[in-house]
């Protein structure tokens, strides 16, 4: 509650008018404030200045943080590096199944190499997927496909399999053996 300083009734602190004088409250106000020598703080050019540099920084910051071609490199560098993880994880796997006589059921059982060169992808923003085929009944897996699909938009999405040949597209979408085979750069 809040008395009128005209007619000296307690009104609602809410109210601009007074319900039993019709003194306005607002003006009262600020005529009060200027006699008291308090007059009401109003935003300062300086203190818009300072919170408008708080939230740049801060979205500057967040933006820093969140923009992926920042830590992914250059796209040929990106696409460079799930080139290379697919030749090395290739080359393990055509190792594996000449010893063994299969594929791997996982990409696990490859090694540090294999595990290394999926970590250069994935730090480039490419995800190996690896899939072995069913295993025929005596246990031996004869065919594979191995992905790499990138986390960036227009970036190249890579397949193979056991045949050896690298496809890629570049659509929104995980490659696949209907795509055309892809060059590698000079």
């Amino acid at each position: 509650m809040y008395t009128c300083p005209e007619c000296e009734q307690s009104i609602n602190q809410a109210s601009d008018v007074c319900p039993y004088c019709g003194a306005d409250q607002k003006s009262l106000a600020e005529i009060e404030s200027r006699l008291s020598g308090h007059p009401k703080k109003k935003s300062t050019a300086r203190r818009i200045i300072l919170i408008c540099t708080i939230l740049l920084a801060i979205l500057g910051t967040v933006g820093w943080f969140a923009v992926p071609w920042k830590m992914s490199g250059s796209k040929p560098e990106a696409e460079s590096r799930a080139r290379d993880a697919i030749a090395i994880t290739q080359q393990a796997l055509s190792a594996y199944q000449a010893s063994e006589g299969s594929f791997p059921p996982s990409l696990e059982s490859l090694g540090e190499a294999v595990r290394k060169a999926a970590q250069a992808a994935q730090s480039a923003r490419y995800t190996l997927l690896y899939t072995a085929a069913r295993p025929d009944p005596n246990g031996r897996i004869g065919a594979y496909t191995l992905l790499a699909r990138p986390g960036n938009f227009g970036y190249l999405s890579l397949y193979t399999d056991e045949s050896g040949t690298l496809r890629g597209t570049r659509d929104d979408r995980s490659a696949t053996v209907q795509d055309p085979p892809v060059q590698q750069p000079k």
